[in-house]
């Protein structure tokens, strides 16, 4: 659209139509002008997708690709604070082939891809910021090629980790990486996830064997190489962790090889209260040295322990907890057993309770497991909001008590749990999503938060991922030449940056 006649755009005064104007009609100007360009470029983008939906109905079929408003919602937002962002179209593939397929489309039209698995995750990392192609990934739902004596399996991206699970109880083997939510297996890779049993079994980094991924211009890989399930190897670039945390900015995750592990004999949990935060991790990092070789390990503050109380009607002593779980045969379990009950009263550790059978430990773990929608219900009507970071265990106990300072100054409802073995834990924020005022607060103190861990030589998140709020830190975190290989690998992948674009790199300044 030109100019009106007289109109100079950046001059002290503006003639619109005969009428001279100040400098604030300027910039209504440039935003009329702006809005216009954002309608054009969103008619150009709806022009794209009108020429591209036969090719994706051809594939996928009628019912394969949707373009209802409560589908594209659905599909646009996570478990984060992050507001949601539908993608224009969501299409629903039935294996690689039409994964492949589909992009090779997406390719020719330029149409942005954003894979989405459950909807689990913590950073807004399925957000279509810039419109585009969902790939919903819930019908590739088969576990495939088990192999119980070599200790591996093989699955699709819509199985879940308590479906996976599930299909394994009769065979004596578990997978036992567990973020909490029942996320899909391809989008735990997707997120570098861990959770709770991380300390003794590991993070998905460790546990991820082989990937079959899907390029942006459809061409399909496997990291490892086709059907490979080696326990180990040092053949070659390791381009299975090189997407294990990607994100879904690198490619599209179709298949993920895991390891397994043999179901312990024996388990047994316990939970034991202590006087101190000082005192619940001096006890973690004893028990390690100790070479104890604890399952889970587990850290509550006295807030989320109260939480947790009135949510699943508990009676825990309202101090730092920690939950703990031991696994082997029943020897060495009763070894570790008294092995960590000697360090915990050493530093103090009382009201320890012991659970041996099944329903008492599922019923413990769950009241940890709860611990998210406990602490949303300290503040009715309010959203839980989970960040997290990771330190030097050396360093945990000053960072949580530098934390818990920063909540009580700033009025904030934080309690905050943590994977104490890993030294990794999470302030659950709740907050008014319709108070502005607060919600700025948590998003200040989110940062120092991450800048706090920083400072002491750890990470700005330890199992949720950069996704959409943490971009900036993460630059923080690696330093330039970092973040500029990053953006190389970026770059030579997806040169046209149609995969997920925004999370995790910041983009470049034109």
């Amino acid at each position: 659209m030109a100019a009106p006649p007289s109109a100079v755009i950046g001059g002290t005064s503006t003639m619109v139509f005969g009428l001279t104007r100040s400098r604030p009609l300027v910039s209504y100007w440039r935003c009329f002008l702006q809005c216009r360009n954002i309608q054009s470029g969103n008619t150009a983008r709806a022009a794209v997708l009108d020429s591209a939906l036969p090719a994706f109905r051809s594939i996928c079929g009628e019912d394969g690709v949707s373009l209802g408003k409560a589908v594209r919602e659905q599909h646009g937002k996570d478990e984060s604070v992050h507001r949601c962002c539908p993608p224009d179209l969501v299409v629903f593939p039935r294996c690689v082939e039409e994964v492949s397929a589909l992009a090779k489309v997406c390719q020719k039209h330029q149409l942005l891809i954003i894979p989405f698995g459950t909807g689990t995750g913590l950073e807004g990392g399925v957000g279509a910021v810039e419109g585009g192609v969902c790939f919903s990934l819930r019908n590739m739902d088969q576990i495939l090629d088990l192999h119980q004596e070599d200790f591996d399996v093989t699955v699709e991206p819509g199985v879940t980790r308590k479906a996976l699970n599930a299909y394994l109880r009769d065979t004596g083997l578990w997978f036992p990486v567990d973020p909490g939510a029942d996320a899909s297996l391809c989008g735990m890779a997707a997120t570098s996830a861990s959770g709770t049993n991380a300390v003794r079994y590991g993070t998905m980094r460790e546990n991820v064997v082989n990937l079959e991924v899907v390029l942006a211009d459809g061409t399909i890989i496997h990291t490892a190489g086709k059907g490979r399930r080696p326990r180990k190897s040092s053949a070659g670039y390791n381009l299975t962790n090189l997407f294990v945390g990607s994100e879904g900015t690198l490619g599209i995750i179709t298949k993920t090889t895991l390891r397994l592990f043999g179901i312990p004999e024996a388990m047994v949990s316990a939970v034991c209260s202590f006087p101190s935060i000082q005192a619940a991790v001096d006890s973690t990092v004893q028990i390690l040295q100790a070479g104890v070789p604890i399952a889970r390990i587990e850290f509550l503050d006295d807030v989320m322990i109260d939480a947790c109380n009135r949510f699943s009607s508990l009676s825990y002593p309202v101090t730092p907890t920690l939950f703990l779980e031991f696994h082997g045969s029943e020897r060495s379990v009763e070894e570790q057993v008294n092995t960590t009950a000697d360090i915990t009263q050493s530093n103090g550790g009382a009201d320890f309770q012991w659970a041996q059978d099944t329903e008492t430990r599922n019923r413990l773990w769950k009241a940890r497991h709860d611990a998210w929608y406990a602490a949303q219900a300290l503040r009715p009507g309010c959203k839980a909001y989970a960040t997290d970071v990771c330190v030097p265990l050396s360093q945990l106990p000053q960072i949580i008590v530098d934390t818990k300072k920063d909540l009580i100054e700033n009025k904030l409802t934080g309690p905050i749990a943590g994977h104490v073995g890993d030294g990794n834990f999470h302030c659950v924020m709740v907050v008014d999503p319709n108070n502005p005022e607060e919600l700025h607060r948590v998003h200040l103190f989110s940062e120092r938060l991450a800048r706090r861990a920083l400072a002491m030589d750890g990470t700005c998140t330890g199992e949720h991922g950069v996704g959409l709020g943490k971009r900036v830190l993460l630059c923080e975190e690696m330093g330039p030449m970092t973040i500029q290989l990053m953006q190389g690998l970026k770059d030579t992948l997806d040169p046209n940056n149609l995969m997920n674009p925004g999370k995790i790199l910041l983009p470049r300044q034109l």
